[in-house]
């Protein structure tokens, strides 16, 4: 039986559909954990296909999970479809829900021959908030053999990694005074800030290759007049691996507390956002992904890459075999801008949607019906975990 055939005509049988949902999504943007409209047509499309689907899991309101099919393997499909503040859709997660949700209706009407479970995840606020690592955390991954989706790009790339991050707002605290009459008698917090910016691009010149440190400052003050008593400032701070990461957040928090005492100012800080671990790809399902989209006429493939990004999807491929790879919406592009937002809805931003759907229910597949492909993917993520111990 030629499951790939009968799927892939599914999903073009499906094409308006899915079309029309990217489109939606994409022409309404909605921020992290607000993806309230995102969400409801999302599980509308999977009810009507016939998922079982719970709604708000992990108590987050515009996190979902349907379910459809019985026992294992239980492949999983991650949506995510949060926009960037005032760009809209400029990382294209319009285009990743389509295509698991694609991949979803594509597999549904023969699970019941082909055996096993597809789960396809809701996962909300992967720019701002992470949504993943708190699905994570909460035991959702903990039934599921493999984890996929894919992300719009300008390049077709099976494999990247990803930084970890930390993402730290600090808050620092002085004294107002009249900046004019009576200076004296000011501790400005902005000084503080700006003793922070200056020791992290000395910190800078002592870290390891693919290190990056990266800020803005949010509050400097209400007038030139005035003394700033308060001024805050949030940083990313990003490494290729956790354990690096730890180790320089630490140092960047040890530059807070002394910029603090170079300047008489008090500082505090907290996370802005959860932090995010490095995201390692499963070699043999990004490989048997790649070998599908040859299947499907996508050839100029790139297979490996070093990443300089981070994605929440990072701690998803902690805990179970996972792939997030790209495909190209347009040779000129760069995410989070304007024009990627604009090719996000564009006539090739929807056709490569409709390939990555048939990639990953492909892939799907593979993964239900071939033992040893599921088999290799899991011992090379126990051999990384017992590497990472020693």
């Amino acid at each position: 039986m030629d499951w790939k055939a009968r799927v892939s005509a599914e999903i073009e049988d499906k094409r308006n559909i899915l079309e029309e949902l990217a489109l939606a999504i994409g022409e309404h943007p909605e921020l992290g954990f607000a993806e309230v409209k995102a969400a409801r047509l999302l599980t509308k499309v999977l009810e009507e296909s016939g998922y079982h689907v719970t709604r708000g899991i992990a108590g987050l309101e515009t996190a979902f999970l349907g379910v459809c099919g019985h026992g294992q393997p239980n492949i999983a499909l991650l949506c995510e479809y949060d926009a960037l503040p005032e760009l809209g859709h400029a990382c294209g997660h319009n285009l990743i829900a389509m295509a698991s949700v694609g991949a979803a209706l594509g597999l549904s009407p023969f699970l019941s021959e082909i055996g096993g479970t597809i789960s396809v995840f809701g996962t909300p606020a992967e720019e701002t908030g992470s949504g993943k690592v708190i699905l994570v955390e909460a035991g959702f991954f903990e039934q599921v053999d493999a984890a996929m989706m894919f992300h719009p790009s300008n390049q077709n790339l099976l494999m990247a990694t990803g930084n970890a991050l930390d993402a730290y707002e600090f808050h620092f605290k002085g004294k107002a005074a009249h900046a004019a009459d009576s200076p004296e008698e000011g501790i400005n917090a902005l000084d503080g800030v700006l003793a922070l910016f200056q020791g992290v691009n000395a910190l800078r010149e002592h870290v390891a290759e693919g290190v990056r440190i990266h800020g803005i400052i949010t509050e400097g003050g209400t007038a030139a007049n005035i003394v700033p008593e308060r001024a805050v400032a949030r940083f990313y701070i990003r490494a290729p691996e956790r354990e690096l990461l730890n180790r320089i957040t630490e140092k960047v928090l040890n530059v807070a507390k002394g910029a603090a005492l170079m300047t008489g100012t008090a500082v505090e800080w907290n996370e802005f956002e959860l932090g995010t671990d490095d995201l390692r790809p499963s070699h043999p399902i990004a490989l048997a992904f790649g070998a599908n989209l040859q299947r499907l006429g996508v050839t100029d493939i790139e297979e490996f890459a070093i990443g300089r990004g981070s994605s929440d999807m990072g701690n998803v491929s902690r805990v179970v075999p996972s792939i997030h790879p790209y495909l190209s919406i347009g040779d000129d592009l760069i995410a989070h801008t304007s024009e990627f937002a604009k090719a996000s809805l564009g006539e090739k931003g929807l056709q490569v949607g409709i390939i990555a759907a048939q990639a990953l229910a492909f892939t799907a597949i593979d993964l239900l019906t071939d033992p040893g492909l599921l088999k290799a993917a899991k011992e090379e993520q126990i051999a990384c975990k017992g590497s990472e111990r020693r």
